[in-house]
C-alpha cells in the first residue's frame, strides 16, 4: 500500500525523472531525507522499475515509426521468438496480442528503406515468423510511458 504522499512522489518523478529531491522534497512538503527514503521504499517494493532518458529520435535520425502485426507459429514462444525479437535494437517494444496476428511489435528506423530492410533481414527469416503486415506511422501526436495514476490506484 503507498499512501497520497508517495503516490505524489511517484507523479513527480514521472513528469521529471531528474527533478531534485529537495525540490520533490519542497513540492510534497516533508524534508529531503525522508524523500529519498520513501523513493527507495517505493523502488524496493517495485512500484519504481528505473530511470531513463528519452531522445529526440529526429536528432538520430529515427524518426520512422511502424507497427509490425507478425503471425508466428510458436505456441508458447518454443522457438525463443521473442528473445530474438528483443535483441534487434530496433524494436521498441513487443506485446503478445489477441487474434490471429500473435505480436505487435513497435520498431524505429531511419526511414521506409530501412524500415523494409529492416522487415525483410531480420524479422522475417527468424524461425517461428509465419507473416508480418506492417502498418506505417504517418505522423505521432503523442508518445508516452507514463501511466496514469490516482488515489483510488492506492488500495490495489
Amino acid at each position: 500500500m503507498i499512501d497520497d504522499v508517495s503516490l505524489k512522489i511517484l507523479k513527480i518523478l514521472q513528469k521529471k525523472a531528474r527533478v531534485p529531491n529537495v525540490e520533490v522534497a519542497r513540492q510534497v512538503g516533508m524534508a529531503p531525507s525522508a524523500v529519498l527514503e520513501r523513493i527507495r521504499k517505493l523502488e524496493k517494493m517495485g512500484l519504481i522499475d528505473g530511470y531513463e532518458v528519452r531522445l529526440n529520435p529526429a536528432r538520430f535520425g529515427k524518426s520512422q515509426v511502424a507497427f509490425v502485426h507478425l503471425r508466428s507459429g510458436c505456441k508458447g514462444d518454443e522457438y525463443g521468438l521473442v528473445d530474438a525479437l528483443a535483441a534487434i535494437p530496433q524494436v521498441q517494444e513487443i506485446h503478445y496480442v489477441a487474434g490471429p496476428d500473435g505480436y505487435l511489435l513497435k520498431v524505429r528506423e531511419t526511414d521506409t528503406k530501412a524500415l523494409g530492410r529492416l522487415v525483410r533481414e531480420r524479422i522475417t527469416p527468424l524461425k517461428g515468423v509465419i507473416s508480418t503486415d506492417t502498418t506505417i506511422v504517418m505522423d505521432t501526436f503523442k508518445e508516452t510511458s507514463r501511466i496514469p495514476i490516482d488515489a483510488h490506484d492506492l488500495n490495489r
